[in-house]
C-alpha cells in the first residue's frame, strides 16, 4: 500500500503540474501597460485565463498586446484612465462581448506622490485617491453583476505595505492604499455569500517603472535591499505569482485577506 500511494502521489504531481490553474477563467486587469500588471497579464493568460487589459498609456497597452500575441493568447488591451466613471463598464462590456462571461478582477492601476500633509495639494490628494481606492471600488461595482451571475469569482486589489505603515510624504498615498484594504474586506464579506472571493496584495519595494528611477541609483537600490530579509528588490513577476495564487482555487477558502510580499520589509519595522 506504502508503493501504491507514492505513486498515486507522484501521478497526482504531474497531474497538477500539467493543470492551467485558470482555465476558463475571465480576468480583467488594470495598470496592465507595464510592471506587476504586464507580468500578471502574461502569467494569467498562460495559466489559462483570457485577459482583457487597460492601462493609461497607449504604448504600454499596446506592448503588453504584442507580447500575449507572441504567445498565442488571444487578450483584448485598451487604453483608458481608470479615474474615468466611463472606463468600469467599458471594461466589463468587453469581457462580456469578447470572452462571454467574467470571473477574475485584478486592480493594480497606482500612483504615488510626495509631499508632506500641510503642502500637500486638494487637487494632488483627489488625484491619488481617485486612481488608488475610487476607481478600485467603480470597477468592483460594475463587475460584481457579471461575477454573480458566472457564479462567483476572486477580486484581487493591489494595496502596499504602506496600508499598514508610512513615511514622510506619503499621507495621500497611505491613506488611499488602507483605504483598499477596507475596501476589500467588506466586498469579501458582503458577497462570500455568491461565491466571490476579495483579497488584497502589498508588495514592498518592487522594481518597476514607477521606482525604476531611484532603484537604478545604486546607492538607493542597496539601501533598499538591505532592509529586506531577502537581502533583494521585488520583481513584477514575484507578485504576479502571489496574485494567481488569489485568483485561483488554489485559494478557495482565502478572503478578505491581505497578503504581504514584501520580502521580509516589514519584519524591523
Amino acid at each position: 500500500m506504502g508503493a501504491a500511494m507514492r505513486y498515486r502521489r507522484r501521478d497526482n504531481a504531474e497531474v497538477y503540474a500539467a493543470m492551467k490553474r485558470l482555465e476558463g477563467r475571465v480576468a480583467i486587469i488594470t495598470g496592465a501597460g507595464s510592471g506587476i500588471g504586464r507580468a500578471t497579464a502574461l502569467l494569467f493568460a498562460a495559466e489559462g485565463a483570457r485577459v482583457v487589459h487597460c492601462d493609461r498609456s497607449a504604448e504600454g497597452t499596446e506592448a503588453t498586446q504584442a507580447l500575449l500575441a507572441a504567445v498565442g493568447h488571444d487578450g483584448v488591451g485598451i487604453a483608458a484612465d481608470v479615474a474615468d466613471e466611463a472606463t468600469a463598464p467599458r471594461l466589463v462590456a468587453i469581457a462580456l462581448e469578447k470572452f462571454g462571461k467574467l470571473t477574475t478582477l485584478m486592480n493594480n492601476a497606482g500612483v504615488g506622490s510626495n509631499a508632506l500633509t500641510g503642502e500637500m495639494s486638494i487637487e494632488e490628494w483627489d488625484r491619488v485617491h481617485n486612481i488608488n481606492v475610487r476607481a478600485q471600488f467603480l470597477l468592483i461595482r460594475a463587475a460584481l453583476p457579471a461575477m454573480i451571475k458566472a457564479g462567483g469569482g476572486s477580486i484581487v486589489n493591489v494595496a502596499s505595505v504602506m496600508a499598514e505603515a508610512t513615511d514622510y510624504g506619503l499621507a495621500p498615498y497611505c491613506s488611499s492604499k488602507a483605504g483598499v484594504a477596507g475596501l476589500t474586506r467588506t466586498v469579501a464579506l458582503e458577497y462570500g455569500k455568491h461565491g466571490i472571493r476579495a483579497n488584497y496584495l502589498m508588495p514592498g519595494p518592487i522594481y518597476t517603472g514607477l521606482t525604476r528611477a531611484n532603484f537604478d541609483r545604486d546607492q538607493i537600490r542597496a539601501v533598499w535591499e538591505k532592509k529586506t530579509a531577502l537581502r533583494r528588490l521585488g520583481q513584477p513577476e514575484d507578485m504576479a505569482k502571489v496574485a494567481l495564487f488569489l485568483a485561483s482555487s488554489d485559494a478557495d477558502y482565502v478572503t478578505g485577506a491581505g497578503i504581504r510580499a514584501d520580502g521580509g520589509l516589514m519584519l524591523r519595522a
